[in-house]
């Protein structure tokens, strides 16, 4: 079975690289190291472009200038100066820094994309970038100015050189100074260098990997905590037979039934009061398809991404076969196709969920005292919550028009189409953090709704209890009005992990 995140405490690359392995990185602050075939491969491409500049060949971004520019040559006595250059000029992405996570997650892409050995950089410059990594320095990078790739990347990359600015152990500094400090000696860019480090979908990878797992985990979560709003509002489980799911056999939909099934079949409430109505409203009885339908186009993201992450996005391409090729693997259409879709799941999980916690405050539906506390009007109770969700709903929806249909030409006209990936991956990373909260709302409802069950009915199911505990050590069951807001954050941060999710796989295996 394959490592949780979390668990991984180190990553060799070498060839096949996992989700989960750049997440180990990038939030859980593995240690990077290099298997012998990785450092091999990056050798022998970068003795092609060395012999390809002694050959003087005319190659893009080497001897020539970049984009429109492509047509002009870069003299031999500059040729050095000019990969500076090339990140200098570059570092035009604004406004507020990317998260720690996402820069880190950036600098796992590089070392993946250029290790694919037919990048051309030289294994010191990856070991550098290793090191930032595991000494965290991070680079200071504004987040916003991106078509698809480049302007992220260089910020980054000036504080291989020593310039630009990082933080090291939480101080902004100097990127000269912060590399000091770690006791990291700076390299000066040569031939391909500048290029291969600001090229390449490699912040767009980043975010879109970020946004997929987090997705994930999210769709497996989403499938826990509806079971806790069915168990607490006597659904009728008939709607998850397996009778129903074989007659339109999406695998994804059977599997969210079997999830559900599996998590209630102990719960001696829903035994005793379960299925009274014939027929459930649609945000009980449709979650199987709903949340089939996003964990299909979930997977399927994770599977582009995860290619995404094995390539080489860089341009030219140094070929083992002695060519180097101009293209453009560079273009981050499908990690910005697969983060549009990413969002329209999420918006698709998050909509089900506000109408499920809306039905639990709805005292019209529910069964269940107004708001969820036992003196309404002198109390609003749950009333509120159910508002933030349905606010966080708004601007998932907003978020949810896909980035990557855009384009708008550049450098005059040699760069006439662009992908627009960057931000379509950028925006999927905050759509999944609110469906983490209108999710963990749906949370903090369900068992505060389950508690006012619990207080005359029979037990229910041992996962629904264990999920309820767990929100239950920090956000208490409401009597009266009190502070709300820290047990909203609580919620999200058991969704956000994955506590949520393992709790219930602890009893009924693994999810995903």
């Amino acid at each position: 079975m394959n490592k949780e995140a979390y668990d991984i405490k180190e990553v060799v690359l070498d060839k096949e690289i996992r989700l989960e392995d750049l997440i180990a990185v990038a939030r859980f602050g593995a240690k990077i190291s290099f298997s012998e075939n990785y450092r091999e491969r990056v050798d022998r491409c970068r003795a092609l472009v060395d012999r390809f500049v002694r050959e003087k060949r005319r190659m893009y971004g080497i001897t020539t200038g970049l984009g429109e520019n492509v047509k002009r040559a870069i003299p031999e006595d500059s040729a050095i100066r000019y990969q500076k250059n090339t990140m200098l000029t570059h570092c035009t992405s604004v406004g507020e820094p990317m998260e720690e996570e996402t820069v880190r997650a950036m600098l796992f892409m590089m070392l993946a994309n250029v290790g694919s050995g037919v990048s051309g950089a030289r294994f010191e410059a990856l070991e550098l970038i290793a090191e930032l990594l595991n000494r965290r320095v991070t680079p200071w990078v504004p987040l916003h100015g991106s078509v698809g790739y480049l302007d992220a990347e260089a910020h980054a990359a000036l504080v291989f050189t020593g310039e630009g600015r990082a933080y090291y152990r939480g101080e902004l500094l100097d990127g000269g100074e912060a590399l000091r400090r770690a006791g990291i000696t700076p390299f000066t860019p040569s031939y391909k260098e500048g290029l291969c480090f600001v090229n390449g979908g490699t912040s767009a990878t980043a975010m879109g990997a970020i946004a997929a797992y987090d997705a994930r985990n999210l769709v497996a979560c989403a499938d826990v905590i509806a079971s806790c709003t069915l168990e607490a509002l006597s659904a009728n489980l008939k709607a998850f037979d397996e009778r129903v799911m074989a007659v339109k056999p999406h695998k994804e939909q059977a599997a969210t039934a079997e999830h559900v099934r599996k998590i209630l079949a102990d719960s001696a409430f829903l035994k005793e009061a379960g299925g009274k109505n014939l027929q459930d409203a649609l945000s009980l009885r449709c979650v199987p398809q709903a949340h089939g339908a996003a964990r299909k186009t979930v997977d399927d993201a994770v599977a582009a991404i995860e290619i995404e992450i094995n390539s080489c996005d860089d341009n030219p391409i140094i070929h083992p076969s002695g060519e180097a090729l101009s293209a453009c693997n560079c273009d981050a259409g499908f990690v910005g196709i697969e983060s549009d879709s990413i969002c329209i799941a999420m918006g698709y999980l998050a909509k089900i969920s506000e109408r499920r916690t809306d039905r639990m405050v709805n005292e019209h539906v529910s069964g269940l005292p107004p708001f969820l506390v036992a003196n309404p009007g002198e109390n609003s109770g749950y009333m509120i919550v159910q508002y933030s969700s349905a606010g966080l709903l708004g601007e998932i929806r907003l978020l949810s028009h896909p980035a990557s249909v855009d384009s708008v030409p550049t450098c005059a006209f040699q760069e006439d189409y662009v992908s627009m990936g960057y931000n379509a991956a950028m925006k999927a990373c905050k759509v999944v953090r609110l469906a983490e909260y209108v999710l963990g709302n749906e949370l903090l409802t369900a068992v505060q709704a389950a508690d006012l069950r619990a207080q005359k009915e029979l037990p229910l199911s041992e996962a629904t209890a264990a999920v309820g505990a767990a929100v239950r050590e920090r956000a208490p069951f409401m009597e009266n009005d009190h502070y709300i807001s820290p047990d909203m954050e609580w919620a999200r941060e058991l969704v956000h992990s994955g506590r949520v999710r393992e709790i219930a796989e602890s009893r009924i295996g693994k999810m995903y």
